[in-house]
């Protein structure tokens, strides 16, 4: 029985059969003899598509040599997380060691090795494996445990830490069973999903449920898209094939919601779509080489939608543009919503982020705008996004001036004109250009959209501004011609970029 089953009462069915006998024949139809609907126990293949697969999913057993902390020849032997030897040999070496929790014995520490337990699965006969990137993350020795106990000691092809993915090879023994992809992109909600894996060191357990939700970003990674299953999904689990009723893997358990550490039904997976790609560059160069389109961009609010008469709100605002990557020379600019990537709609900033990590590097491609109102088409030649990304924190300071700048008020802020005296006392570079923000109201909007001192106001409505007074004529302005809010391109000191959308009223 899996968490999906429903169990109407019994007394519900003596009513539906006792109205008339045409419903009567229709409850006995839908109903079992304990009043269980036909289908509350899941589909008949289940067992099917277990039997098929069992062999080619697999153990993954690492080891790795870490600083004993104490201990000695006290020390509790280092046990799979979840063992059910687990608490009854951490309550007897606590009762073994002397005050304070250490040894009697006075041992000398010498370094000792840990062991730990995951999934994986074949995904070909010549001995290719694939698992979580954390399940093997910092191991020494990696070996795969096969169905009937056989043990090889396992090689690393290459791993992926944004999606959590890692690639083994091993050389078999004996002839595998290997599973193929399915199409993740095919499945619905309500699908039922098999899980099979190696939970609390339990190997081959399976475990069925549906798919609960597609497309799940939990704020993991850049490039979150997870498949939710209701299947338990324990520890151990992690590496281990999530497949559909045709015996095909259309994900790899990866992460589980729990407060207890155990399941209680939210289990998520990386999709097959996203994996083949990753395990196919793995295979080829043991890196991945992901696309690069050289912007910084942002969400594209209603009101910020209403500022660039966008509608309906959608796509990806370009907030900065890197002067060495491919889209400065294709002509794209700061303040371009992107909406259609490689043919592909682009809905919001993540869609925008995981269709370009996607794609090929080199690839010419065409990117659909919307620039001050109207769509235009772009052609970039993607380069390749260098890996670890370097990001810049902004430097911001709240010391006093020594001496206070003339300024005007608009917005909700305090503007002044950009000095050497400021600059200094703000850290913004020479290369920033616009009016620097001095204070902000606490009851204002700006406030509520996080502008703070030290800010530059680059532009308003799309156009430069060097003076408070630049910022009240355009407010001005856009009052009369009826807007509800004012688009501001906002730099920090470093010089980047973001745009922000202020109520006029």
């Amino acid at each position: 029985m899996t968490a999906a089953t429903i169990a109407p009462s019994r007394s519900r069915c003596r009513v539906r059969l006792g109205v008339r006998v045409g419903l009567a024949a229709l409850a006995v139809g839908a109903f079992s003899a304990f009043g269980t609907p036909a289908h509350a126990r899941g589909p008949d293949g289940i067992a099917d598509v277990a039997e098929k697969v069992i062999d080619a999913v697999v153990n993954i057993s690492t080891s790795q040599t870490v600083e004993a902390k104490g201990g000695g020849s006290n020390s509790m032997p280092q046990l799979p997380p979840g063992s059910p030897f687990e608490e009854f040999f951490d309550d007897f070496f606590k009762n073994r060691r002397g005050p304070g929790g250490g040894s009697k014995g006075g041992d000398n520490n010498p370094p000792r090795k840990t062991n730990s337990l995951g999934s994986g699965f074949i995904i070909d006969t010549s001995g290719v494996v694939v698992t979580n990137n954390h399940v093997i993350a910092d191991a020494d020795e990696i070996h795969v445990i096969l169905n009937d106990g056989t043990k090889i000691k396992a090689e690393l092809v290459g791993v992926d830490k944004k999606t959590d993915l890692a690639v083994l090879k091993i050389k078999p023994p004996k002839p595998l069973v290997a599973v193929k992809f399915g199409d993740s992109d095919k499945l619905r909600l309500g699908d039922w999903v098999v899980a099979i894996g190696n939970p609390f060191s339990l190997g081959g357990t399976v475990t069925a449920g549906i798919v609960s939700a597609k497309n799940r970003d939990i704020s993991s990674g850049p490039y979150d898209s997870y498949i939710q299953t209701d299947a338990s999904i324990n520890r151990g689990n992690s590496g281990g094939p999530l497949f559909n009723l045709d015996g095909d893997v259309i994900g790899v358990n990866t992460l589980i919601i729990s407060p207890s550490g155990g399941s209680i039904g939210i289990g998520f997976a990386v999709p097959s779509k996203t994996v083949v790609g990753v395990v196919d560059q793995l295979r080829q160069f043991g890196e991945l080489r992901r696309g690069w389109l050289g912007v910084r961009i942002q969400s594209v609010t209603d009101e910020i939608a209403e500022s660039l008469n966008i509608k309906p709100a959608r796509g990806a605002l370009v907030a900065g543009v890197d002067d060495k990557g491919p889209a400065k020379p294709a002509g794209i600019e700061p303040g371009d919503v992107v909406v259609k990537f490689d043919g592909k709609d682009v809905k919001d900033p993540k869609d925008l982020s995981r269709v370009v990590a996607d794609t090929a590097v080199g690839k010419e491609v065409d990117v659909v705008i919307i620039r001050k109102g109207q769509e235009e088409s772009k052609k970039v030649t993607l380069g390749r996004l260098q890996d670890p990304e370097k990001v810049q924190a902004a430097v911001k300071t709240d010391e006093p001036a020594p001496e206070k700048p003339v300024t005007q008020k608009a917005l909700g802020l305090d503007l002044a004109a950009l000095s050497k005296d400021l600059r200094t006392r703000y850290k913004i570079k020479d290369s920033v250009k616009g009016v620097v923000v001095t204070n902000v109201d606490a009851n204002s909007d700006a406030a509520e959209k996080r502008l703070s001192a030290g800010d530059v106001i680059v532009e308003v409505a799309q156009e430069a501004v060097s003076s408070g007074a630049d910022i009240q004529k355009r407010v001005d302005q856009l009052k009369k011609d009826g807007k509800k809010s004012v688009l501001l391109l906002v730099s920090n000191g470093e010089g980047e970029l973001r745009f922000v959308a202020l109520s006029v009223q």
